[in-house]
């Protein structure tokens, strides 16, 4: 008797990604909240001390390509430094049907508290060169993303990146949240916008 091949998953992807420093627990309880509502889930992981953005988004390109498969639609959800490797990967080398794409406090111009830490810790963590607001620095040389909805989620009360650092040309949406920089992807209030956005574009309630 013949045996079937495997079933095609034809679920939507959405691709997390954690910011500098943390590891994926960071966005489990997003990751859950995502799979509760029928999305496939990549809860991508990367060494953020060792790496420049360049190498760590080439690694994410070929991680989401592997992922990708039967998915109609590929989303991106990242936290901080999660959403300059996304930025990277949708410049360099985007898969192929792209969704939408969801930044919690993004350094999007670059972070003054990363001018300062560079200086110090650079040499530990490359990463850092590449999030200052110098001209040549990684993140302000990325386009901003083309033909791809990005919605914005900023903390208030953010003292890493601040509110105005986070903000892209051409994004559809920008939304502000009581909270701060470090615990932002845990509120039940952002769980539920990244829902709404990555369901309309839009983050109307």
């Amino acid at each position: 008797m013949r045996r079937a091949g495997p079933v095609a998953d034809a679920r939507e992807l959405v691709v997390l990604a954690h910011g500098l420093g943390r590891t994926p627990a960071s966005m489990w309880w997003l990751a859950r909240s995502l799979r509760a509502r029928g999305y496939r889930v990549l809860n991508w992981g990367y060494p953020s001390h060792t790496q420049p953005v360049a190498e760590l988004g080439a690694r994410m390109a070929r991680d989401v390509e592997a992922a990708l498969g039967d998915a109609p639609a590929v989303h991106f959800v990242g936290h901080s430094l999660g959403n300059v490797l996304i930025r990277w990967v949708l410049a360099h080398q985007p898969p192929e049907r792209v969704g939408r794409v969801v930044m919690l406090a993004p350094p999007n111009r670059g972070a003054r508290r990363a001018d300062l830490a560079a200086r110090y810790v650079g040499w530990l963590l490359p990463p850092l060169a590449d999030l200052r607001t110098a001209a040549d620095a990684t993140v302000r040389a990325l386009a901003a993303p083309a033909g791809v909805e990005v919605g914005i989620i900023a903390g208030a009360r953010d003292r890493t990146v601040r509110v105005a650092e986070t903000h892209l040309d051409g994004a559809a949406g920008h939304v502000l949240v009581p909270g701060g920089h470090t615990f932002i992807m845990l509120r039940r209030d952002v769980r539920r916008l990244v829902h709404g956005f990555l369901a309309t574009g839009t983050f109307a309630t």
